[in-house]
């Protein structure tokens, strides 16, 4: 599985998202303003698109486009196009 390779930085991300939804919990329990809340989960939306987005991107280059395994899969610039169109669909 591809995600094993960069395990440690995708567990790093999900760690700093933990932290970001723990905050917000905190937030919540503390009876901080709406306006700081919806920040606060607007991050936290943010990085999880950010993680998605990276895991998508990694899976199509390694499932998709990765000659050595798949020589007659999609050519590397649609595989660039479907991931711009990726990145900004979950921004």
């Amino acid at each position: 599985m591809h995600t094993v390779r960069d395990k440690q930085r995708l567990l790093d991300r999900v760690r700093r998202i933990r932290g970001q939804v723990e905050a917000i919990e905190r937030a919540l329990e503390t009876e901080a303003g709406c306006e700081k809340v919806m920040h606060q989960i607007a991050g936290v939306r943010g990085a999880m698109a950010g993680l998605m987005s990276e895991v998508v991107e990694d899976h199509i280059r390694t499932h998709l486009v990765d000659p050595e395994k798949h020589p007659g899969a999609l050519n590397v610039e649609a595989a660039d196009e479907l991931m711009a169109v990726v990145r900004t669909y979950l921004k």
